[in-house]
């Protein structure tokens, strides 16, 4: 056991807090109307997946494999909200996936299908909760799961 947590503990709170992330996500896109960049929708994957490395950790008697694969789950969820933080603030361009591209549309019946299916380009910020970008919130999430995360491996690897 950690001085303030043990890992099966560890491995609960983090699949509680990655369900009301995810339940969080779904509420503002579908009850509050506001569509998802591309980025945003891909930084709900690391949470799905880290779902199930918590229940197999918590459920296994081997939970150090656990503990690294949800770090490595939470290094790519960091990874990934870090970039769309930069996109946002304008310090890395978008890539090709983040911007509507019905410019080059020439049906018209075409142009209003991909008018319905719009889809904000990540460096807009549609939404913010405390004046944080959902982005930004996610880089503070993840990072914070990830140096628990790792501090928990450290100390198992000294025990």
């Amino acid at each position: 056991m950690y001085k303030f947590i043990s890992i099966k503990n560890f491995f609960l709170i983090i699949a509680i807090v990655s369900i009301i992330t995810l339940l969080g996500a779904v509420f503002i896109e579908y009850v509050l109307g506001i569509k998802p960049c591309k980025l945003c929708l891909y930084q709900r994957y690391p949470y799905v997946v880290s779902i199930f490395f918590c229940f197999f950790g918590y459920s296994q008697h081997n939970k150090n494999i656990w503990l690294y694969l949800l770090s490595v789950t939470f290094l790519l969820s960091l990874t990934i909200s870090f970039y769309h933080v930069g996109i946002e603030n304008y310090i890395f361009p978008e890539f090709s996936g983040c911007s509507a591209d019905n410019l080059d549309i020439i049906k018209k019946q075409d142009l209003l299908n991909s008018l319905n299916n719009f889809i904000p380009n990540c460096k807009d910020v549609t939404y913010r909760i405390l004046g944080l970008s959902l982005a930004t919130i996610n880089v503070l999430i993840s990072g914070l799961i990830l140096v628990i995360s790792l501090l928990l491996i450290k100390y198992e690897k000294n025990r």
